[in-house]
């Protein structure tokens, strides 16, 4: 008997250290503006320089981030977010529901003195009400191509499941200009990219639980799944570890290139195995903030030529459902391993004014690093794979994630 004892002891310590976040799923912005018929009209007024110029005025002089020409993606990872999770801030606590981002830093929510219109439709933070906040005084910035958020700093206790990080520096958004987040069914974003990409100085979160020693594994990992089953959850954020329940087969691990975003290495992308985008290896960020796979335009234009898909005005693209089963595969290789996705894997589908309509999982988008453009690997990859993030070796593992393909996503 006392032999079980420290074998009990060990297997309830090792149950304790790895922290399950549940994510929930909801339709993307995107799709509620287009089912809306607001998608058009979004775009137009959400032009980077067009929304500057509206804009500019209500900021503080000399704002960097406003200034004309200057252009970003970020605002179109989250119009494309689709994952959610939930935490608490402050003593007692008040919760919030966080897109958990690996394609930004900051950790950010709306302040009970926001004065914009998208702030009545979301949770406030009340610092007055939290016997642990203490105040910063500095005012952030962040700016998201098509959206611009301006707020107060201040430190607070935050919880994440079982989690207390003492002292996180957060940011409270007191002005969200324009219709981006009035939409959002977010009220804030938890970054979970290198501390070199956040616009608030001081520690993101998972850095700041590291620094605290709250976590065994320096590790955390995202399952995503698009399944309708209720047998499935909807989506795992696993802090200080994996689960090897969730996925089969050996973890390919990619060293990471730049420490900002989660940047690694891609070998090459094929159609139907034949070696067409990317054919020298090319940059791409690893980024649950978007439910698409983006790259740059010419590749991502020549991409759908070889699928056969037709662009829209609003700057996606659409094949014709009857075409399902015969689209091409495209193929991902990362550290010589391929990821192959079927169409059922990266085809949507939308029904409108009861009009069916297939859409594909691609989108054009110009991002940069210092070795060149960018591509973006959301939601679309990562629901068939799971994907492990390690900072203490800098690297991002990808294994086959279970159950991510249970039942057909052409109705997804």
């Amino acid at each position: 008997m006392f032999r079980l004892l420290p074998l009990l002891l060990l297997w309830i310590w090792t149950a304790s250290a790895l922290l399950r976040v549940p994510l929930r799923r909801n339709p993307t912005i995107r799709t509620q503006m287009r089912a809306e018929g607001l998608l058009d009209q979004f775009l137009k007024d959400n032009q980077p320089d067009t929304f500057n110029r509206r804009y500019a005025q209500c900021f503080p002089p000399g704002t960097q981030s406003l200034r004309l020409g200057r252009s970003s993606e970020k605002i179109y990872n989250f119009m494309d977010a689709q994952y959610y999770g939930e935490i608490r801030l402050g003593t007692p606590e008040q919760n919030f529901s966080v897109i958990f981002d690996t394609g930004s830093s900051d950790l950010w929510v709306p302040s009970s003195y926001c004065v914009s219109q998208a702030c009545a439709f979301h949770r406030h933070f009340k610092a007055f009400k939290s016997s642990s906040f203490h105040h910063d005084g500095r005012t952030f910035g962040i700016h998201y191509g098509s959206g611009h958020l301006l707020g107060v700093m201040g430190k607070d206790t935050l919880r994440i499941g079982n989690l207390t990080v003492l002292n996180q520096e957060f940011g409270e958004s007191v002005y969200e200009p324009g219709s981006t987040f009035v939409t959002a069914k977010f009220d804030g974003v938890l970054g979970l990219a290198y501390p070199s990409l956040a616009e608030i100085i001081g520690k993101p979160v998972f850095d700041n639980m590291l620094a605290q020693k709250i976590l065994d594994e320096p590790i955390f990992s995202f399952y995503l799944s698009r399944s309708k089953s209720k047998s499935v959850p909807e989506g795992q954020l696993l802090l200080g570890g994996t689960d090897e329940s969730l996925y089969s087969g050996p973890i390919n691990w990619v060293p990471v290139t730049i420490k900002g975003y989660w940047q690694i290495r891609m070998d090459s992308v094929s159609v139907q195995g034949v070696s067409s985008l990317c054919r020298r290896g090319c940059e791409a960020i690893v980024d649950t903030g978007t439910s698409l796979i983006a790259g740059p335009p010419r590749e991502i234009l020549r991409l759908h030529q070889l699928i056969g898909a037709t662009p829209t005005h609003f700057g996606d693209f659409v094949v014709d459902c009857a075409r399902l089963s015969s689209l091409p595969h495209v193929t991902f290789v990362l550290g010589e391993v391929e990821y192959t996705l079927t169409s059922e894997h990266y085809i949507r589908k939308e029904t409108f004014s009861s009009r069916e309509l297939c859409f594909t999982g691609f989108m054009a988008a110009e991002m940069f690093s210092a070795d060149g453009p960018l591509w973006i690997l959301g939601d679309v990859f990562l629901t068939q794979y799971y994907t492990i993030f390690d900072k203490g070796q800098d690297r991002v593992g990808f294994a086959r994630a279970k159950h991510a393909v249970e039942e057909s996503q052409f109705d997804q």
